[in-house]
């Protein structure tokens, strides 16, 4: 798991209730069905923090949408993260680093290496992280196709085995090998979610063709799908040639 420069906002201050406010939804497909229900990750987050520290729930919370909603980006598990360190913080909790990620693991499965924030191998659930090698300098393509997927769905939809697990035998070099580790090991979710999604396939098959493209595919349980390219130029220019109406992010990638 890597994270990309691509990313949403919590803002947390003092309140007699507990409330969350959105802002930015217009630029993140998906972003306008957002609604501060009780289901919502961040409230969840909030919830779940001040019962295990026993305190009453009081803040009023502000999040800024950029990442695409039930896009396979992680951006709900990363808002649920941002907001647990935001709140530890303005409620002056003294909470041990495990406390915490114990408690992330009770939101979902990619909380916990959200929590981190650093490039990681995940295994088991996404409980267990160890650190990845520095990633090779490379930019990275986001490209969805405007539809939303729900990971419930997805893992519903798919059949057989999953593939066995491959432990990295030696850290990558560079971009030869760091893309030869990433296709050794593809995407098990990605037939499912393009039956569900065809236009997955198209974004897959048009992105594969672009200039410079060393390696493309989907983003965990989809719609997003991404391609690695050389230099940031080359991302710039594949962004360009993509249909007018699929949401696309050129960029880079956090060294954390």
């Amino acid at each position: 798991m890597a994270f990309a420069d691509l990313a949403d906002t919590i803002e947390a201050s003092a309140s007699e209730s507990l409330s969350l406010a959105f802002a930015g939804t217009a630029t993140a497909p998906g972003g306008a069905a957002l609604s501060a229900e009780p289901d919502n990750l961040v409230l969840k987050a909030a919830r779940l923090l001040a019962e295990c520290a026993g305190v009453t729930p009081r803040a009023a919370l502000r999040l800024t949408k950029n990442i695409p909603v039930a896009a396979g980006l992680g951006g709900g598990s990363a808002d649920a993260a941002a907001a647990l360190r935001a709140l530890v913080d303005l409620w002056r909790l003294r909470l041990s680093e495990r406390e915490l990620f114990d408690l992330a693991g009770r939101l979902g499965a990619d909380v916990p290496m959200c929590l981190a924030g650093r490039t990681s191998l995940v295994s088991g659930t996404g409980e267990r992280l160890d650190a990845a090698p520095p990633l090779p300098s490379c930019a990275v393509l986001l490209v969805n196709p405007g539809v939303s997927l729900s990971t419930a769905d997805v893992f519903a939809a798919r059949h057989g085995d999953f593939s066995p697990r491959r432990p990295l035998a030696r850290p990558w070099s560079g971009m030869a090998e760091f893309v030869e580790t990433l296709a050794e090991r593809g995407n098990d979710l990605t037939p499912a979610a393009v039956s569900l999604r065809p236009v997955i396939g198209e974004v897959l098959s048009f992105l594969r063709v672009t200039d410079g493209a060393r390696y493309a595919a989907m983003s965990g349980s989809g719609a997003t799908c991404f391609a690695l390219y050389t230099t940031f130029a080359e991302a710039r220019h594949a962004a360009a040639r993509l249909p007018e109406a699929w949401w696309r992010h050129a960029g880079t990638f956090a060294q954390a």
